[in-house]
């Protein structure tokens, strides 16, 4: 008897993409060359699956065939990914039981889907997606960033492809035909400049395509652009686009452009094209939206990288939409500072659509940049790079994979002795209602879910009940440059202690060491042995956001610079800054020794939009790519349940693993 819900792969290709069964919403049995001829029982299942058309397709057009088994073809969605094929497994795939979409000698699901009518909402949706898509600026691939492309002239697009294309074949096409769609170019737009789109590996020499490059080069009309662009940018000036099979046609038709092709792509002969070739009889005239809609709805299945769920198109548009927006914040290209080897593929994440060019041991960094270093740096043109403040579940000095680092263009935030990217923030951004709202959500949210900046520790400290008034005072690393650069008076956590005891010494005074120096990651504090002397109780395993929870209305926090002082405000405990952190100065806190540079009054949503919203960036441990804060917090919410039920193997497992990376850090 056959499993209804199984289909069998003879593809290693397909076999990589890990996501696949759930996309098709059924497990996937992967057949190697021996079981193939030798275990008969795995001809059980739904369908055999092959990649499209590629050579390999035909053995598993072979294994249907001998196991009397249906053919489902897969292929890449019309709209993939971030990067390019070869660096990612496909985010959206369409899976075909008739032929392929790109093969129209033979009928197609896609042609079937094309040709069902839409209802209201289904045009309302195909409406809305195609505005999403052209605001988004997507494309099937999202790897270069946006550029503006002026030719200073009208122009139009005309699109090569590579010799070997399978499309152009498949599509009815040949290389005649892009000559043949030169010319008619020439005719139609006369006066206009003929841009013709190649991959660059034609311009350099490397890959052949379908034009005489030499001889184009001499035709003041024609431009040839072998430049990395997005698509996006170079279609949406174009007063029309011409095609033989490339997707760049559909794009551009979901741009509002008149579209020629001299091939029989998918999207051409319903009546929506200028076509060289006369259309199959199976297709008749469609709506755009039907078009768009059987493409990107009916045909596809698509993955959420963060959520490691399939998931509807509008919901990876935005990912990846975000995605861009993300990846254009920094230059193209930049130069690293030699980064500890355990961090250096982190900071090619946190610096995503930003090559990387990591500098030789001992060499000295540029004068005038620009360049990325690891913590605060004096010199001009510096991107300076430091953990975020909701870092990970575990210690930063345990080598533990962040969730966050901010990477600041002025400064650093611990520095109070020169304005930074979060200090300019908060004294010159006007706030949207969006991310005060977001603001307002999180706010709640850290305080029920107890996140801290590293989130370990234990809950077993209990409030003393004949206690007036409790002060809780974190440790912090003496050596930290929080404290150097960010306190200009007391540098030891003994003295701050002695200071918070003169001032109120009628108060329980509870002192909690830095996790690290208790780890010992970092070194001892400073005098440690007097600092019994100075406070009443010393906390060393519980968490920080526990003990937070369980002050009393009229408790205190007094801290040099410690990140604990944020935390407090989250949670409505009064503040006092020994130092000059960066949550101070803006009338939330009790401040001995004010940064005059912060004259601006900011309420508590304020400093958490600008805090945990717009500064910092984020790194999902799921898809691997930059992520929000509350995709942040979603994840350690699971990392923090995973480590409460953890086997003793799995922390040994653990424990060793990061043993390793320490003695591979450099």
């Amino acid at each position: 008897m056959r499993n209804k819900n199984n289909y069998i792969s003879v593809s290693p290709a397909l076999r990589k993409v890990k996501h696949l069964a759930p996309m098709l919403g059924a497990d996937i049995s992967f057949v190697g060359r021996i079981k193939r001829y030798i275990n008969v029982r795995n001809s059980r299942g739904k369908a055999v699956l092959a990649w499209g058309r590629k050579p390999s397709s035909l053995v598993a057009a072979r294994y249907a065939k001998r196991h009397r088994l249906p053919l489902l073809r897969i292929e890449d969605a019309f709209l993939r990914s971030v990067e390019l094929g070869a660096h990612c497994p496909p985010l959206g795939v369409v899976a075909d039981s008739e032929g392929i979409y790109y093969d129209a000698r033979s009928a197609s699901e896609l042609e079937a889907f094309i040709l069902q009518p839409l209802d209201e909402e289904q045009q309302q949706r195909a409406n809305t997606i195609q505005n999403r898509w052209c605001e988004l600026k997507l494309s099937k691939y999202n790897l270069h960033r946006s550029h503006n492309v002026d030719y200073g002239r009208p122009y139009v697009l005309l699109v090569d492809q590579t010799a070997g294309d399978a499309s152009i074949n498949y599509g009815l096409a040949s290389a005649e035909s892009f000559q043949e769609m030169l010319s008619v170019a020439k005719q139609r737009f006369p006066d206009h400049l003929l841009v013709i789109k190649t991959h660059p590996d034609v311009i350099a020499g490397l890959k052949q395509g379908h034009f005489n490059i030499e001889k184009l080069a001499n035709e003041p009309n024609v431009r040839l652009e072998g430049r990395a662009l997005h698509t996006p940018d170079i279609i949406e000036g174009a007063d029309a686009v011409f095609c033989v099979t490339s997707q760049v046609g559909f794009e551009a038709l979901l741009w509002g452009k008149t579209v020629y092709t001299f091939g029989m792509p998918f999207y051409a002969g319903w009546g929506l094209t200028n076509d060289a070739l006369k259309a199959p009889s199976r297709r008749k005239p469609v709506s755009l939206q039907q078009l768009l809609y059987a493409a990107l709805v009916r045909y596809a299945r698509y993955w959420h990288p963060e959520k490691q769920a399939a998931c509807q198109v509008e919901e990876l548009m935005e990912w990846i939409g975000q995605q861009r927006i993300w990846r254009q914040r920094f230059p193209e290209k930049l130069l690293a500072e030699r980064f500890p080897r355990w961090k250096r593929e982190y900071l090619k994440t946190f610096f995503s659509g930003t090559q990387l060019q990591f500098m030789p041991r001992g060499e000295a960094l540029p004068e005038n940049g620009p360049c990325v270093v690891w913590g605060r740096q004096e010199k001009p043109n510096c991107l300076c790079v430091e953990d975020g403040f909701i870092r990970s579940v575990g210690l930063g000095a345990d080598l533990t994979a962040p969730k966050s680092w901010v990477i600041d263009d002025m400064g650093m935030y611990y520095d109070a002795t020169r304005p930074s990217r979060l200090e300019a923030i908060l004294n010159d951004y006007e706030f949207s209602e969006e991310e005060l709202s977001r603001a307002d959500a999180l706010v709640e949210r850290l305080v029920k879910e107890q996140v801290s900046k590293y989130n370990v520790g234990d809950n077993s400290w209990k409030r003393p009940k004949m206690a007036k008034t409790v002060i809780l005072v974190p440790g912090q690393v003496e050596s930290d440059a929080s404290i150097q650069y960010g306190s200009p008076h007391l540098k030891q956590n003994v003295e701050l202690l002695a200071q918070v005891r003169k001032r109120n010494p009628d108060a329980h005074i509870v002192y909690k060491p830095h996790p690290d120096v208790v780890a010992g990651l970092r070194n001892p504090d400073s005098n440690e042995s007097e600092q019994v002397q100075f406070c009443d109780e010393i906390v060393i395993r519980d968490n920080m956001a526990s003990l937070l929870e369980k002050l009393a209305p009229g408790d205190e926090v007094h801290t040099m610079t410690s990140l604990t002082g944020f935390e407090a405000l989250l949670r409505g405990v009064r503040v006092c800054c020994y130092g000059q952190p960066f949550y101070s100065g803006w009338g939330l806190t009790q401040d001995l020794y004010p940064n005059l540079r912060r004259q601006k009054t900011r309420s508590l949503y304020e400093l958490v939009a600008a805090t945990l919203i717009i500064y910092p960036r984020y790194l999902s441990s799921n898809s691997r790519r930059l992520t929000s804060v509350e995709q942040a917090l979603n994840e350690i919410a699971e990392e923090r349940k995973v480590l409460q039920t953890a086997t003793l193997l799995f922390r040994i497992r653990r424990s060793m693993k990061r043993k390793v990376l320490r003695l591979k850090r450099f």
